[in-house]
């Protein structure tokens, strides 16, 4: 963080921690450089910290150690586990990875239950990896959460939130219209310290089961802007076409857009040819610099935004569609701006030189994935390009691919999961999406780009946003080796390490039956990406410098590379300016924010999409896989489409069930009967809830013989 700039709530909190918890005003100017004009601001935002009890007050105690809980902490009730004992998390946590999972203990005889939302002052005590358990020493808030984004049914709302079990009730007058099935914001009222919550209905969003209505509710859930300002669509209706002006002119240049079917916007092109004995290869980026102008409407609201987000239904963008959808997506035939990077290789795909450079180009076809594949395979180009155009573009990759095999990079096979929609909005397929050679063409002629982008910003002293990638802590090396134990497999030492040692454990892996367990355990083992200015290098793509430069549309952290390499090669006046490098830590951490959130709504949309594609087969069987053991059930996935669920302790057969964390199993004392994470099970759904995304199974081993497997649809 640059001296001077005050330091972000996270940035403070970790140093914070860093000191003990014991750190005065005049350390942490010295520390931030801060002024004492910055006093008051500094006074303000310490005292938000301890309004949210995540600062000791003076003289306290030490707070959290990395990668550990202290005895008592401050902690928030995030639900509930499926025995309805409360589960919470820490307020801070300075650790690596996820904070861990707090168990609380349920309150005294005559105390009201712990709800969601609700931060109390918790003894803790370590029950296992990444697990404590929690008691309540004293209630701080007993507030829940500042919205409640949930169903209303006749004077009550239910959760989305599989998290959140208890209803809320809602007073009479105070529905605001609300009629049954809608989706609602409420916000919660006070009392109702023995009975169900009052909440006051504040906004209406639609109705559940209306087409977009998943898609919304994630939207709410993770309170992801979705209408921009008058002023930023003014800006973005007022763009006008790219004058050639001193821009290198590419439009002979025959280069071409491979995006997936249902893309919305276009914002690489890739070009290739022979260079002696290697390869010369091309990638041209919209140049959205050129239109979103440092601190105006539309990239105050990109910066908030941080990044687009994809739902099956539809796009929330990070800019407008009259520039996503416009003049930033490069149309096949038509004139846009872009930067370029000019790339050389030798026969084994090692890069030779680099430039960059701002030009015109014109696309000369639109291609999809499936399309580029069906060339390659039949030798054959589109309509319109000359013979040997596709094979070309193989070729090159075929070369940067061997060089990424010499370098050991991971690849974890881990399908995306496609939800198919009728017009009605109804699902009629998940599947799993193709994983093709025309995939990992764009992703290695991407990641080349990206590599040459910060290794030029590095050249000329330019701030740079760097994508950043750690390797694996300790702690969950140490998980992932008990597991791997189980099915005697093994890693090397964590001081010898490296990204080609997880490829081989997943070699080995291959063609087993715990082959997709293992792949999910080892990424779950991983480090976080993340960005950042200062470098620590990416562990999974072996690389000692990366930087996301290919899609400026989507990603702000795209944007922010292009404008310093405006400023470092002096390709205009709209580069990268002094406050937008002095706040980069900052904006690091927002911009890592904003991806994580987008992430996760992503992902529960897919899950509520199944939940509603499956509730159709309540009660069929199905073929299925242990993926997680818990002391309070089990977690099985499906093989059919990888649909998740709980198979609650209460469902299996009567007994004593024993948990074994390090082998991790269930074992039943009186049946024999023994659940092991990675077994193959046959199951039974038994609900399905598409307002929550949640699934409950019951495992038939142990379970007398009944009626056969009931039909697919």
């Amino acid at each position: 963080m640059a001296p001077g700039v005050m330091p972000s709530q996270a940035a403070l909190r970790a140093f914070i921690a860093e000191a003990g918890g014991k750190v005065g005003k005049s350390e942490i100017s010295r520390h931030f450089g801060l002024t004492s004009d910055q006093r008051p601001g500094l006074r303000a935002l310490l005292a938000e910290l301890k309004a949210a009890g995540a600062a000791a007050p003076a003289g306290g105690r030490s707070l959290i150690a990395p990668g550990r809980l202290p005895d008592m902490a401050v902690v928030e009730v995030t639900g509930t586990d499926p025995d309805g004992d409360p589960i919470a998390k820490p307020l801070v946590w300075v650790g690596e990875g996820r904070a861990p999972i707090i168990y609380m203990r349920p309150e005294q005889r005559g105390q009201p239950a712990l709800a969601p939302g609700e931060r109390v002052l918790a003894r803790l005590k370590p029950i296992g990896a990444g697990k404590y358990e929690g008691r309540t020493f004293k209630r701080i808030a007993a507030a829940g959460p500042a919205r409640i984004l949930g169903i209303y049914q006749n004077g009550r709302i239910e959760p989305t939130d599989r998290r959140h079990r208890a209803d809320w009730v809602v007073p009479p007058g105070d529905a605001n219209g609300a009629e049954p099935g809608e989706i609602v914001l409420a916000e919660p009222l006070p009392g109702g310290v023995l009975g169900p919550r009052p909440a006051r209905v504040v906004e209406r969003l639609g109705v559940m089961g209306e087409p977009r209505s998943v898609s919304l509710i994630c939207i709410h859930a993770h309170g992801i802007p979705d209408v921009f300002p008058a002023e930023a669509l003014a800006l973005a209706a007022q763009a006008e076409a790219v004058a050639i002006g001193s821009r290198e002119d590419l439009r002979p240049v025959p280069l071409v857009t491979i995006d997936g079917e249902d893309a919305r916007d276009f914002d690489d092109a890739v070009w290739a040819e022979r260079a002696g004995e290697g390869w010369r290869v091309l990638v041209a980026i919209a140049d959205v610099a050129h239109y979103v102008r440092p601190d105006d409407a539309l990239d105050r609201e990109a910066w908030k935004r941080g990044n687009s987000v994809y739902f099956p239904d539809r796009v929330v963008p990070m800019l407008p569609e009259a520039l996503s959808n416009g003049w930033c997506s490069l149309r096949p035939g038509e004139d846009r701006g872009c930067l370029f990077a000019e790339m050389q290789f030798d026969a084994a795909g090692r890069k030779t030189g680099h430039r960059f450079g701002r030009g015109v180009m014109r696309s000369a076809a639109r291609l999809t994935y499936e399309q580029a594949q069906a060339h390659r395979d039949a030798g054959t180009d589109p309509e319109g390009l000359a013979p040997g155009h596709v094979a070309t573009l193989y070729g090159a990759f075929q070369a940067l691919l061997a060089a990424r095999e010499a370098r050991g990079t991971l690849e974890l096979d881990l399908p995306e999961r496609r939800v198919t929609l009728d017009e009605a909005g109804n699902v009629t397929a998940v599947t799993p999406r193709a994983r093709l050679d025309s995939h990992r063409l764009i992703e290695e002629f991407m990641v080349a780009a990206n590599v040459c982008a910060a290794e030029e910003l590095e050249a000329r002293g330019q701030p740079c946003m760097y994508r950043v990638h750690d390797r694996p802590s300790d702690q969950k090396l140490e998980g992932l080796r008990l597991f791997l134990d189980s099915f005697g497999l093994s890693l090397p030492a964590s001081d010898r390490l490296r990204p080609r040692d997880f490829q081989h454990l997943l070699e080995l892996a291959k063609g087993r039956p715990e082959e997709r367990l293992v792949h999910e355990t080892v990424l779950r083992a991983q480090a976080q990406a993340a960005y950042a200015p200062d470098n620590i290098g990416h562990f999974g793509l072996a690389l000692p410098r990366y930087a996301h430069f290919t899609s400026p549309i989507r990603r702000y952290a795209d944007l922010l590379v292009h404008r310093a390499l405006i400023r470092g090669k002096k390709l205009g006046d709209d580069g990268l300016t002094e406050s937008e490098a002095a706040r980069a830590a900052e904006t690091g951490e927002h911009i890592t924010a904003t991806e994580r959130r987008a992430a996760a709504a992503e992902r529960e949309a897919v899950e509520r999409y199944l939940a509603a594609y499956m509730s159709h087969r309540v009660g069929c069987m199905f073929d299925a896989r242990i993926s997680g053991v818990t002391r309070f059930g089990l977690f099985v996935t499906l093989d059919e489409n990888g649909a998740s669920g709980i198979v609650p302790l209460a469902s299996l057969p009567d007994d004593r069930w024993q948990h074994d964390e390090a082998k991790q199993a269930l074992a039943g004392r009186k049946t024999g009967l023994t659940f092991t994470l990675g077994q193959a099970v046959e199951v039974r759904l038994v609900e399905a809830v598409p307002r929550t995304g949640g699934m409950v199974f019951h495992i038939m081993q142990g379970v007398p013989p009944a009626r056969s497997r009931g039909p697919s649809r």
